[in-house]
Order: structure tokens, then sequence, then C-alpha cells
């Protein structure tokens, strides 16, 4: 148990797998201690550190973050002044303070950056995806294309940014792409194919053109994704659909096109950007001592 487990489960993370990833973390930067600090530092001076950001964004993974100081520091550290994830921010913002030894504070301070950075990038990138679609009836949705072991993490933190979370597994949703359907005959065997063996579970099946789209609303098929359609191809699948079945665009899809994209009427717009190639997003720590 640590002081964070309601927390990360109200955020709909495990708290076991969470602090297992932590302790590898620090494990991978800690084989033989922090000998720089254990050698500059006394084992009795203390300080404050404090978090800032130095661009606007949205901040994520604080809580992951404080969690890295208690798991190096224990109860010696007090953190304050921790903002909510999913807040936005200023550069200049405090988004936390930590107080307590300092050389425990200087050997957490890389991995606690490290994951609030790269979750506050996420929730920042997908910020600004949201923003785009503001005023549009289409969603944003992140996909598979996460870092290894990072998954749940890195969609929580779309969550922070305004995003909708698409499937987290291959076992939870189908999802028949364009090997499944050569794989299968065809859209309409590979969408059955999964119909007949899951009857419960969701499938949505990728669409290349319109006749595709066609033969999979003849059947019933209320989940399709347009791969690389050209905005106008889109608007007009969407007033094929007519209401339906739900309409996901992809494939290579930008910011610069998203309002484009948005304005045909799909219900979602998928990008895998939010977690495979996103910028860190600039925190930092300035230590006082005392």
């Amino acid at each position: 148990m640590t002081p964070y487990d309601d927390e990360l489960r109200a955020a709909d993370l495990d708290p076991d797998a969470v602090l297992a990833q932590v302790r590898a973390a620090l494990a991978e930067d800690l084989p033989a201690g922090d000998v720089t600090s254990e050698a500059t530092i006394s084992a009795d001076a203390v300080g404050t550190g404090v978090f800032a950001a130095r661009e606007p964004g949205v901040v994520a993974g604080l809580g992951v973050a404080a969690l890295v100081f208690h798991e190096v520091m224990g109860d010696t550290v007090t953190v304050s002044d921790r903002l909510p994830d999913g807040t936005r921010v200023a550069a200049g913002d405090v988004v936390m303070r930590v107080a307590g030894p300092t050389r425990g504070l200087l050997t957490a301070e890389r991995t606690a950056l490290n994951y609030a950075s790269h979750l506050s990038g996420v929730a920042t990138a997908t910020s600004h995806w949201v923003d785009a679609l503001e005023g549009t009836r289409a969603r944003v949705l992140d996909t598979r294309k996460t870092l290894p072991t990072y998954r749940a993490l890195q969609k929580y933190a779309v969550r922070c940014g305004g995003g909708v979370n698409h499937r987290f597994s291959l076992s939870d949703r189908a999802m028949v792409k364009d090997n499944h359907v050569v794989a299968a005959g065809g859209v309409v065997p590979a969408y059955e194919a999964v119909r007949a063996a899951y009857p419960d579970l969701r499938v949505e099946v990728e669409v290349t053109d319109l006749d595709q789209l066609r033969e999979l609303l003849a059947v019933g098929c209320t989940e399709i994704l347009l791969d690389n359609m050209d905005s106008p191809t889109m608007a007009e699948a969407v007033h094929i659909t007519a209401g339906r079945a739900t309409l996901e665009a992809s494939g290579g899809l930008t910011i610069e096109r998203a309002r484009e994209v948005a304005e045909t009427g799909v219900d979602f717009i998928s990008v895998g950007a939010l977690t495979h190639s996103v910028k860190v997003f600039d925190l930092g720590l300035d230590l006082s001592e005392g």
C-alpha cells in the first residue's frame, strides 16, 4: 500500500502495476546508489524542490512523480501544492513542491521528471487536438501505438488532455484491419467471422473505399474506420452512413487538417502521434536548501 493507491484507482490505474513500474524505473537508475549525491551532499541536509512549468500546457503524471519521491524517501518527503492532473498551466506556474532530505530529492528528481514530463506532453498534445475540434461533433482518439509497458499511463494522460481512449489491447475489442480483410476474403466475411466467434464483442472494421462501407452497412456493422480518405470522400461516407454507424477517421492526419476532417461529420479522429512520437513537456525542478 502507498498513500497514492486510492488516487491511482480513481484514475482507472492499477496501483500495484504503477508501483512495479516505478520500482523498475528506479532500479534502472540506481543499480548501486546515487554516487554523486552521496559524495557531495551531507546526509542531514534538507531542501525543497519546486516543480514549475516552463511552457503552457496540460499537466499529467504528477501523482506518479509524487509516488517516485515516496518510494525513494518514504515518510521523510512532504508533497504540497500539487495541481490536479488535467490542469491547464502557463509558463512559470508551480505545479508541485517536494521537501525533505536533499539527497533523496536529487536521487528521485530525474525519474519523477521523466514520468511527469512525458505524460504532460501526451496530455498537452491531446489538448491541442481537443481545441482544434471544439464546436464539432468529433472527438480525438488514441491508438495502441504506445511505448511498451507505458500504455495504461499514456492512455491516462490522453484522458487528462480531454481525449478518448480506443481499445486497450487486442482482447477487449475486435478491429478488422486491411490485412485481416485480405486474409478473410473481404470486409463482410471478416466482419461476420468475428461476429460468429465473439458475438458479444464490439467490432470495428477498416474500409478504404465507399463500396466497402456500403457492404458493411448492409450487414449491420455499427463501427467503421475510414482509412486514408480525403475530406470529400469522408463527407460522402458520412452522408451514406446517415447515422447507422459511428465513423472514425484515421491515417496520416495532421492537426492542420483536424478541423477540416471534423467538419465532414465523422465521430472520431484517431491520432497515433499522441503517444508514439509526442514531445515531452518542459517541466523543471529548482532546489533550494534549508
